[in-house]
């Protein structure tokens, strides 16, 4: 069979393929088929049995597979890009038939591909001309953050993919020119010879284009394909390592040198090394293109049924991972197959051509369309980082899409002024040029390394395409802030959240077309504990933790729920009752209100959660438009939970922790008398009182009601660092305390690397050290009402949560929560002494404006000193103090100036507290 009918062969066996794509897009949206939904692929395939006849007729010797392998992966483009982006669908036909005409146009009037020798230095000149071009002022643009683009009037277009064409074609010649030259190296350091400084100035030349590149376009991605494709040309040309190797390396130093100075490279790296760590802004992209193909698994969703519609500019650089999603792991391999037989052809033609010209120019336009496919690919399966480029003919855009077909024409003009090496040697050695056989021979060498390499970079490909789409796929689909699984889920309903007292804080309601929609009632009202179930961007709060359990696959409640699970019938998940009593919940933000800080209401005897409140809050049902702008500092700051995720210095309320340590280890008693100046120096350093002040000779207990820090200090030296930092643990700091939402470990440093002045001040509360462990102490809101539970509970700490039961959408209960000891803090002698230590610092100390008529309340004020114009004001109060029910704790960041500080915001909760439990009126 000719080559020509195996290429008419090939594209008919690729149309019917082609066809059914549209035509399953066709059927997933409602339409019927026919010529209107059909008539597209058949106006694609009829295009290029014009371009066949075009070749059968001026390039009759030109490789048979190259034009059929660009029929297929320009209609898989043309397919997903109606199915992703149908409002370019139209303009992206039109671009691929003018691409069929500059194509079947080369291959008509590039009679002698060796002429372009005589013009080289003009095609570097026109090359670079239109690679910088967009940096002119007037036509250049930026879009997305490169300014790869020229704009006159409506039109935009990117300059640099035709300029590829045109520096591959000037490199080929000038290679052609000089490669005995590039071959030849005449100096010698020992055992080891370089070229000379002339020889190896293009590859520096080229080095530095790519940077400017990067530097003044922001466009990696051109800057990799033209370094690289320069490299491969080079290497195919002379044979020497010794050039990928100085390649290799300089392009290194280069990355490294953009890194450390250029922000928009940094961002791009740090993206590639942890998307998920800015899913919603830097990394959205790249993190749902990862849950699209984690989607895709072996087999794919379905044509139309994936939902990588949720990646911005889905049709042009990421529609590799709406392929991957819709098809699974075999279409997406499929197509990569595709790019692999397009670089084996184009390689073949090279090593085929007839000359030196045509043989690196089959290669350099074989390497840009193959390495940008890889490096495109590469970026949206996170192998190597985002660069932004096209997949070409596959992604939208015209002018990739003119260019690779540009680059068609000529390689199967290269193709067709072949002679190949039979030929060659039938017409005898006296007839052989200087790139004859010998020269063939070894250039199909390099030839068969460079196709070797090839192979290798997309078997990488297809490993770690593999690693998502299947290995690593439940992981991902798992995650919290999986918005894809949300809305999978979305036609389930969601069980609700409410208050122990049944305020209902987020359910799911029924819309029109059968799905559910997460709202929330409540607004503002523990906004923080609830957190939110986001189709967008995932899970927080109680609807991340108890996740599986509000969507009815955990805390089952009969055996129809596990059967409901098990064959995944969509039946109503279960509802979580909080431990939150929503009166105490509004005390407890109103408390916080003016100020930014946190609140937290313990009952101590149990560990349940009566009040968890963090400022500033945010309103429930407005979170999509909170997280869509969490760039904004403010709303940022809204969502952030300071109450379990923020750590502060606890100021003077850690003097509860250093007095327990001091009475159980006979450090001090509470009738120890310390001299308590304003001053004092410990350590070689000076500790202060709050405000300078001087309390003369006093007891310890009284120093505790006065907050004298120089006493603290003084108690903190004799204790030493190692049974401060042991007392401090048995608090709860430096343990994992596990919580039903994130919380964030309590801090103490190591205590041998704590200098004596250093624990002097963590007596107090005030971290000071410097050191490779963290300064401490450091603390949670959470941490310090835990603190408080301790002294009111004979020392024993509950484990605190915030789920009190879970029930099925028929009503019967699964789960009951039962109190349980967290740890041991101290005995509970010592804890009473302290506690009745504590009623004097509301009775009559720092913490009067905490008192709470007919109740006695123990509590400790604390004022923490933070850098800032004002100091953070915190109290952790106890009540009432004989058969304690509440616990408070609370910190006002800046809030020291505010008249009674943070304990007469406190005195509003413990008020809340008591009535809602009876004790007042």
């Amino acid at each position: 069979m000719t080559r020509r009918n195996i290429e008419l062969a090939l594209l008919c066996i690729a149309a019917p393929l082609a066809i059914l794509l549209f035509a399953m897009i066709a059927l997933n949206q409602g339409e019927e088929l026919g010529w209107a939904s059909l008539g597209v692929p058949v106006g694609i395939f009829a295009s290029f049995i014009v371009a066949h006849l075009a070749i059968r007729k001026f390039a009759p010797g030109a490789d048979p597979a190259i034009l059929p392998i660009s029929f297929a992966l320009s209609s898989i483009g043309i397919a997903f890009v109606t199915r992703l982006a149908p409002d370019l669908a139209i303009r992206q036909v039109g671009w691929l038939f003018l691409g069929i005409v500059f194509m079947v146009l080369v291959i008509v009037f590039m009679r002698n591909m060796d002429r372009t020798a005589n013009y080289k230095y003009t095609l570097m000149i026109i090359g670079l001309i239109l690679l910088l071009s967009p940096l002119l002022p007037g036509i250049g643009r930026e879009i997305y953050g490169s300014k790869i683009w020229l704009s006159i009037g409506g039109f935009s277009f990117q300059p640099g993919e035709i300029a590829k064409i045109f520096i591959v074609l000037f490199l080929a010649a000038y290679l052609a020119q000089n490669r005995e030259m590039l071959s030849v190296f005449t100096h010698k350091i020992g055992p080891f010879k370089f070229p000379d400084l002339p020889t190896i100035l293009p590859l520096l030349i080229m080095w530095l284009i790519s940077m400017a590149i990067v530097v003044f376009e922001k466009d990696l991605g051109s800057a990799l394909i033209v370094y690289f494709v320069f490299l491969t040309m080079l290497y195919v040309a002379s044979g020497k390592k010794f050039y990928l190797i100085v390649g290799l390396v300089t392009i290194a130093i280069g990355a490294v040198i953009l890194f450390l100075f250029f922000s928009h490279v940094q961002v791009r790296v740090d993206t590639w090394l942890d998307p998920f760590a800015d899913p919603t802004d830097t990394g959205y992209q790249l993190v749902q293109s990862i849950f699209s193909m984690a989607d895709g698994g072996l087999f794919g969703v379905g044509i139309g049924s994936g939902l990588a519609d949720n990646i911005p500019i889905v049709e042009s650089d990421f529609i590799f991972a709406a392929i991957a999603e819709e098809t699974g792991l075999l279409g997406a391999a499929g197509v990569l197959l595709l790019y692999l037989c397009f670089a084996i052809r184009g390689l073949v033609t090279a090593a085929r051509a007839k000359s030196d010209v045509s043989s690196f120019i089959a290669v350099g336009l074989t390497a840009t369309i193959v390495l940008q496919a890889f490096i495109i690919v590469g970026g949206v399966t996170r192998l190597i980082p985002l660069t932004g480029l096209t997949l070409p003919f596959v992604s939208q855009g015209g002018s990739s899409l003119l260019a690779s077909f540009i680059a068609v024409g000529f390689l199967l003009k290269c193709g067709d002024q072949s002679t190949g090496l039979n030929s060659e040697i039938a017409q005898g050695t006296g007839g052989i040029p200087s790139e004859g056989v010998l020269g063939r021979v070894s250039l199909g060498k390099r030839i068969t390394n460079t196709m070797i390499a090839f192979s290798v970079m997309f078997a990488l490909l297809v490993a770690n395409l593999t690693m998502i789409m299947v290995v690593q796929a439940d992981e991902y689909k798992n995650m919290p802030i999986n918005n894809h699984t949300l809305v999978k889920e979305s036609k389930t309903e969601r069980g609700t959240i409410s208050t122990y007292d049944n305020v209902v804080l987020a359910q799911s309601i029924e819309q029109p077309d059968g799905t559910y929609k997460r709202v929330y009632p409540a607004g503002t009202l523990a906004a923080h504990i609830v957190g939110y179930a986001s189709e967008k961007y995932g899970t927080a709060g109680i609807e991340s933790s108890y996740n599986d359990t509000l969507k009815g696959e955990r805390n089952y409640a009969s055996w129809t729920d596990v059967l409901n699970a098990t064959t995944g019938n969509n039946a109503a998940g279960n509802d979580v009752k909080l431990t939150i009593n929503s009166t105490i919940q509004k005390a407890a933000q109103e408390a916080l209100e003016g100020f930014s800080g946190a609140c937290v209401v313990i009952d101590p005897k149990t560990g349940a959660v009566l009040a968890l409140a963090s400022s500033p809050t945010y309103n429930a049902g407005d979170i999509e438009e909170l997280l869509q702008n969490s760039s904004n500092a403010a709303d940022s700051s809204a969502l952030y939970n300071r109450a379990t995720q923020a750590l502060y210095p606890p100021g003077s309320t850690f003097k509860i922790v250093t007095l327990t340590g001091a009475l159980e280890n006979n450090v001090a008693t509470e009738s120890s008398v310390f001299s308590a100046p304003s001053s004092i120096e410990i350590g070689n350093g000076d500790i202060t009182n709050f405000h300078d002040r001087s309390y003369g000779e006093i007891t310890l207990a009284r120093a505790t009601e006065l907050s004298a820090n120089t006493v603290y200090a003084q108690v903190g030296e004799r204790m030493g660092s190692k049974m401060l930092v042991e007392a401090a643990h048995d608090f709860g700091f430096n343990q994992d305390v596990k919580f039903d939402l994130p919380l964030v470990e309590s801090l103490m440093p190591n205590p041998d690397e704590m200098t004596t002045w250093e624990t002097a001040w963590a007596a107090a509360g005030e971290p000071v050290g410097e050191h490779e462990s963290p300064a401490g102490p450091q603390t949670s809101v959470l941490e310090m009402a835990m603190v408080g539970c301790a002294i009111t509970n004979n020392g024993v700490i509950q484990k605190p949560y915030l789920v009190d039961s879970i029930y099925n959408a028929e009503g019967k209960c699964s789960f009951t929560a039962q109190p349980s000891t967290l740890m041991t803090a101290t005995n509970s002698a010592i804890a009473n002494r302290v506690k009745t230590i504590l009623e004097g610092v509301v009775a009559s100390g720092t913490g009067t404006a905490a008192a709470v008529p007919g109740v006695t309340i123990a509590g400790k004020t604390g004022t923490a000193e933070t850098g800032k114009a004002i100091d953070d004001s915190w109290f952790v109060g106890m009540g009432p103090s004989n058969n304690c029910n509440v616990v408070v704790a609370i910190v006002l960041e800046e809030g020291a100036d505010l008249p009674g500080g943070a304990a007469s915001r406190a005195r509003g909760v413990l008020q809340a507290a008591l009535q809602v439990q009876g004790v007042i009126k």
